[in-house]
């Protein structure tokens, strides 16, 4: 019994020490790099990386690298060349991962492929070219019900356009004749803070262009990419479930 309190005493020890070390080297990496770069003066989080001697900090969804005394800092993508991953993706979507639950679909228009068993938001800019090339393509995947969250950052005219999108008597119809036949939205009115909302919202993901796809599992893809890349991805979040 005594042996086994002795083996205790000794675990605990050594994990007490092991988080003061930790706590030690997370503050005189903080304490370092905010002398030296006041802009680094409010780092949200330090952790070590699986490269030895190699710490990541982070500010908000920004990630950086530094050793562990905080000499060098480094801006970059961090590979595991055995396991052919890209460590810095992987965390970047972690951060910038969002909650598919608690998006104000209310807010969204829907347009369903097929049975549309399968569901996708997008954030699109009807004057987005890149956006008519994602509708294009999304016309050969099937089982999809895609969510669109109007979202006009990219020129004068991209509220008029949303607005008369989102007051047309049929959202969808509207949009994909804009979007794939390069008809202009006959002009309507009615209530748009849906659209306010949508911008507030995009704002606090950060989604700086369009097209922005978001899965259900939370992962987000900025730009507009090819039916078999969105059905691939589709596919995984499904089977992940």
């Amino acid at each position: 019994m005594r042996t086994l309190t002795r083996s205790i005493s000794f675990v605990f020890a050594a994990w007490m020490l092991g988080t003061t070390c930790a706590q030690a080297q997370d503050g005189a990496i903080r304490k370092t790099l905010a002398e030296r770069i006041p802009q680094l003066a409010q780092i949200d989080e330090v952790r070590p990386t699986p490269m030895k001697g190699l710490y990541e900090i982070r500010i908000g969804t920004d990630v950086y690298y530094t050793d562990a005394q905080g000499n060098y800092l480094i801006q970059g993508e961090l590979i595991d060349t055995k396991a052919r991953r890209n460590l810095t993706e992987d965390r970047l979507n972690k951060l910038t991962a969002i909650d598919f639950k608690a998006l104000p679909l209310k807010d969204a228009f829907t347009i369903v492929h097929g049975k549309g068993e399968r569901q996708l938001v997008v954030f699109e800019d009807p004057n987005c070219g890149y956006c008519k090339r994602f509708e294009k393509d999304m016309q050969r995947v099937d089982n999809v019900t895609l969510h669109v969250f109007l979202y006009p950052i990219l020129s004068p005219d991209s509220a008029e356009k949303s607005r008369n999108i989102w007051c047309a008597k049929d959202r969808a119809a509207a949009w994909q004749d804009h979007m794939l036949r390069d008809v202009t939205p006959a002009a309507a009115s009615c209530d748009v803070a849906a659209l306010e909302r949508n911008l507030a919202l995009g704002r606090k993901h950060k989604i700086t262009g369009t097209p922005t796809l978001i899965f259900t599992d939370g992962t987000r893809v900025p730009g507009a990419i090819a039916a078999q890349e969105v059905e691939k991805r589709l596919t995984e979040v499904a089977s992940s479930k």
